[in-house]
């Protein structure tokens, strides 16, 4: 049998493209399989295999390097036929159940009828390292010989590759290291890094090649046969846990131990937080998909817990993502959001590097270690292009100490929270207009910096592009919100000259906003104003992050509901990026016309702070129609803004990124936004506001729900047309106190 790949070589030529994700294929169509643990991830297609290719996003990648590219599995020389594949509820394994296809000799003959011989492939990641067992089931009624192999490639590309970037040269590849039951594949990057794939079999295989593995079994009839294999990323650093002994315990041992400890570790980060159940058994499905997608993609830094942004496009710590992820996450978990408030302000910018968009006081954009990001091919080793992460970690600031009352660790924020709060004065004002305004430094950095960063993605109402630098609407609400938030917590720390000095300073912004942002004739804010002042007359989902923060004024609030929910804007699954009536309007781009879960859950907050429930549970009830469609019940980063029709499901985008740590958050601010869910430490109390519940729910129950050392379940239930709560138990001192 031969055992090589026939591999493509990883492009080279000139960059195409502003980092752009490459749309060759659609993964939706592909429906892949995604595992993560720690800075190591896995997209795999449906039967387990990775499949290489022009524009595959299979593989096994460690800190933002590909290591294994191809990995397939024949039974007798044949590809075995998928019977189903899944993860488990908590994400900690992928199981893919397979048996074989006839399988016939040189002349014809069959001599293996279909579906006699049953292979489970279990495969989980832990400490850098994937796991696989492969249990070989035989349910013919006489022994068989099998010939199972497993052919792998790896590319060691980087992922920016991955996605579609060429490169114009590449580092050096050494030949395999083939042991009787190892294979080691290395490669040095043009960083002078060696980073190898060190694959290990157990039994040892019949034949072993630099390119596949071979074993002969015989299995009995009712009989069963185990092969186990482990694919280690070595980059040259100190393992992340990995045995470093002489010689390792046998594979099998291995495997054993590290499921053990890799489902612990999961069940040890989300049991910190509450739980949800509710009347409806699809949303329960959802829900718990969404917790597990959530805890999967938290990553243990040494300042906590910190969800990195989503696989596979974006695996890696992002400033504006976590932000948002942790603070929609916030009455669940407030820990999620104390790792990321620590981690962001141990990575503030302390100077300006103009390459990396980073001046003193700026929030991190993005972190990348693959070997681009070293050589500085992309810009992306420490990022600071955001407009709008600095004022969200002084937002998140704010909202975690209402939470929790935590006030240790807002002295140790403070000062963090003074200097992201000097650079929105000082460097975010570009020209000493009073409004926070993003222009790159260099010609390589991100054109556009708020959380819409396409290319296209800020437009005139003629569709003519906004040239800068660029006002957005809603970093201005951030900005308020921020400063309304740092008084706040100026006040906690006895800081009272400062309070007031920043609820001033938010005022006038607030008054200064709405005369400049506001359009009458539109019944919505514009989307930004460009280097000339000039408004970008826009109907924009951006404004419903106004509503969001509270900056937008009062009167204005029923106007843009209406505006946010009129049948050009909201699609029925969700408010559209930009309105069906706009000049770049397109359901199918990426940021100019889509609905994405997460813009829609603050919009949702937004409506509820103004007392718009209905239409918050409009919404909420439109991403969850949505998710009756999607596999796993998983929602992605977006999907297409076409109408929804009855009795058909959502479009897809092609690479949306599932799970994507935000979208995976939008639930539980949905059912924030509905309740009206609030916390009040200092009297441990628990506060419900006009709650609604969405027509698909006639209940749900909160468990776990603390507040300082107390806790309780909850119980929201819908009687006749009014909503009520219900205490199931309860420990410690805290209450609730409903608003009707």
């Amino acid at each position: 049998m031969d055992l090589r790949v026939e591999a493509p070589e990883p492009a080279t030529g000139p960059v195409i493209g502003q980092f752009a994700v490459a749309s060759q294929s659609s993964l939706q169509e592909r429906r892949p399989r995604v595992l993560k643990h720690g800075d190591t991830f896995a997209v795999f297609d449906r039967s387990g295999d990775l499949l290489s290719g022009e524009g595959s996003p299979d593989g096994l990648f460690h800190r933002d390097t590909r290591y294994l590219s191809h990995l397939d599995l024949l039974v007798d020389g044949a590809r075995p036929i998928l019977l189903s594949s899944s993860p488990r509820d908590d994400n900690s394994m992928l199981t893919c159940d397979l048996t074989n296809p006839d399988l016939h000799d040189g002349t014809g003959r069959l001599v293996l009828e279909h579906d006699l011989v049953h292979v489970r492939r279990s495969k989980f990641l832990w400490n850098g390292t994937c796991f696989e067992r492969l249990l070989v089931r035989n349910f013919d009624d006489r022994p068989r010989r099998l010939s199972v192999a497993l052919r792998f490639e790896a590319d060691f590309a980087d992922l920016f590759e991955v996605r579609g970037t060429r490169r114009r040269q590449r580092g050096s590849f050494h030949p395999a290291e083939v042991g009787t039951d190892t294979v080691v594949l290395s490669y040095t990057g043009l960083d002078g890094r060696r980073r190898s794939t060190i694959l290990r079999f157990d039994p040892a295989p019949a034949r072993l090649e630099a390119g596949g593995a071979l074993f002969d079994i015989d299995v009995a009839p009712g009989g069963r046969s185990v092969i186990f294999m482990e694919v280690r990323c070595d980059d040259g650093l100190p393992p992340e846990g990995a045995e470093t002994q002489a010689a390792p315990r046998p594979l099998r041992d291995r495997f054993l131990s590290s499921m053990v400890e890799a489902r612990r570790a999961l069940r040890r980060s989300s049991s910190k937080a509450a739980a949800v159940e509710t009347s409806n058994d699809i949303f329960n499905e959802a829900v718990r998909r969404c917790v597990a997608d959530l805890y999967m993609l938290v990553t243990d830094t040494p300042q906590g817990p910190y969800p990195y942004a989503g696989t596979p496009w974006f695996s890696a710590a992002f400033g504006r993502d976590a932000l948002i992820t942790a603070y929609m996450a916030l009455w669940a978990d407030p820990s999620l959001a104390r790792g990321v408030l620590r981690f962001l302000a141990a990575n503030q910018a302390k100077e300006e590097n103009r390459a990396a968009d980073a001046e003193p006081g700026k929030i991190l954009h993005e972190v990348r270690y693959g070997e681009m990001a070293e050589l500085g091919e992309v810009p992306f080793r420490r990022y600071y292009g955001s407009v709008d992460a600095t004022p969200l970690f002084v937002l998140l600031a704010g909202a975690y100490l209402e939470r929790t009352g935590d006030v240790a660790t807002l002295h140790g924020l403070w000062p963090h929270m003074e200097a992201a709060l000097r650079w929105i004065d000082a460097y975010g004002d570009r020209d000493g207009d009073g409004f926070v305004e993003y222009g790159r430094r260099t010609e390589e950095g991100l054109l556009n910096q708020g959380w819409k960063d396409s290319h296209d993605s800020i437009f005139h109402a003629d569709g003519a592009m906004a040239r800068g630098p660029i006002a957005l609407c809603e970093v201005q609400a951030y900005v308020y919100a921020a400063k309304r938030a740092a008084a706040a917590v100026a006040a906690r720390l006895g800081l009272p000259d400062r309070a007031r000095a920043l609820e001033s300073e938010a005022e006038s912004l607030k008054e200064r906003f709405d005369r400049a942002f506001w359009c009458e004739d539109l019944g919505t804010y514009g989307l930004a104003l460009d280097g000339g002042k000039r408004l970008c007359r826009v109907r924009s989902s951006n404004a419903g992050h106004a509503l969001f923060t509270g900056i937008a004024l009062p009167e204005r609030a029923a106007r843009l509901a209406e505006t946010l929910m009129d049948r050009t804007s909201f699609s029925g699954w969700g408010v559209r990026t930009v309105a069906a009536t706009e000049a770049r309007y397109n359901p199918m781009s990426y940021h100019n016309g889509s609905v994405w879960p997460h813009d829609n859950a603050l919009i949702a907050l937004g409506l509820a702070r103004y007392g718009f429930k209905r239409e918050a549970a409009r919404i909420f009830d439109g991403l969850f129609r949505a998710s009756i469609y999607i596999d796993l019940r998983r929602l992605p980063e977006l999907f297409c803004g076409f109408p929804r029709r009855r009795g058909e499901g959502p479009t897809f985008y092609p690479v949306a990124c599932a799970p994507q740590a935000w979208a995976a958050a939008s639930p539980l601010s949905l059912i924030q936004a509905c309740l009206g869910l609030d916390f009040d430490p200092a009297t441990r109390t628990i506060r419900l506001d006009r709650p609604v519940l969405p027509d698909f729910l006639d209940e749900i129950v909160l468990r776990n729900l603390a507040v300082e050392e107390g806790r309780l379940d909850l119980a929201v239930r819908r009687a006749g047309g009014e909503v009520a709560p219900h205490v199931l138990r309860r420990t410690g001192d805290v209450r609730v106190e409903i608003t009707a």
